[in-house]
């Protein structure tokens, strides 16, 4: 108990620093929601916020490599972990990189492995809010935490943060995605109580790499937008899908600066200027 007071502390210490945390979630897998994450940093660096990521799918972790960082292994400092800083001095921190190799999974320790799944919930809570409080975040303007997917994954970060800022939720146009996400924001406003900051669109259109013409990845009934309008959330914007931008992303190297003429690079601006022009609202 005494640990968990003495993390609990931490914690606070390092939110102190911290303007505002936001999840960003899907709660489907194959969004691209990561991929959003890191592009969104990316747009946040570029418009001077001071952005962080944390990498929360502790069994998956992929944020260190879409960060340009995977290489990087955290060292204590003055009783903290240091995160690592990208191209663009985002400050990075994720499972994997304290993992030997890019393909080791992560294994809990238990008396047996069915035991560390029956209790993998409540352990990897505990492994989250030790990579919170350990780590020396600095002075922060936004915190982004890349969440699993799973609808359940809000209300147990919620828990972990009570003043959690609030979530973004990314979504395609495939009508299969939406349905899950639609549950996820209505677990989001009517269970976990955690506002939702707005809706990306990813992969909205796919861009040709001969003629640059835009072509619609998805067709339904009905569209992101629609779907933020009937939650009554914002609708940030849709990013379109570009088959270079998530090799580019490894680089660590910022795609918007470096590709700034691009429909993807002014796209991914675009909703980073929503998501800094919410953050400034709340400041006032």
């Amino acid at each position: 108990m005494g640990q968990v007071a003495q993390q609990h502390d931490r914690l606070k210490e390092r939110l102190a620093q911290i303007g505002s945390v936001f999840a960003v979630m899907s709660g489907k897998g194959g969004v691209g929601k990561s991929t959003v994450t890191a592009c969104l940093a990316d747009g946040l660096a570029r418009l001077g916020v001071r952005t962080g990521v944390l990498d929360a799918d502790l069994n998956g972790p992929c944020m260190a490599r879409l960060m340009g960082v995977k290489d990087h292994k955290p060292s204590p400092q003055n009783g903290a972990m240091i995160p690592a800083r990208n191209a663009y001095s985002v400050p990075v921190m994720s499972m994997d990189m304290f993992l030997p190799e890019d393909e080791t999974p992560l294994v809990w320790e238990a008396s047996s492995q069915q035991g560390a799944y029956t209790w993998r919930s409540m352990v990897e809570m505990s492994a989250l809010r030790e990579l919170l409080s350990d780590t020396d975040w600095g002075d922060l303007d936004v915190l982004l935490i890349d969440l699993p997917p799973g609808a359940e994954r809000l209300q147990n970060l919620a828990d972990l943060l009570p003043d959690l800022t609030g979530a973004i939720v990314v979504s395609t146009a495939s009508q299969t995605a939406m349905t899950v996400v639609s549950r996820s924001i209505l677990m989001a406003l009517n269970v976990a109580d955690v506002k939702i900051a707005g809706v990306v669109e990813n992969m909205s259109t796919m861009i040709c790499s001969e003629c640059g013409c835009n072509e619609q990845m998805f067709i339904g009934a009905e569209t992101v937008e629609e779907l933020a309008e009937r939650h009554g959330v914002p609708y940030l914007g849709a990013i379109p899908f570009n088959i270079t931008l998530a090799d580019y992303l490894e680089t660590g190297r910022s795609y918007i600066e470096e590709h700034a003429g691009h429909p993807a690079a002014h796209a991914i601006l675009n909703v980073a200027q929503r998501v800094h022009f919410s953050l400034k609202s709340q400041s006032k």
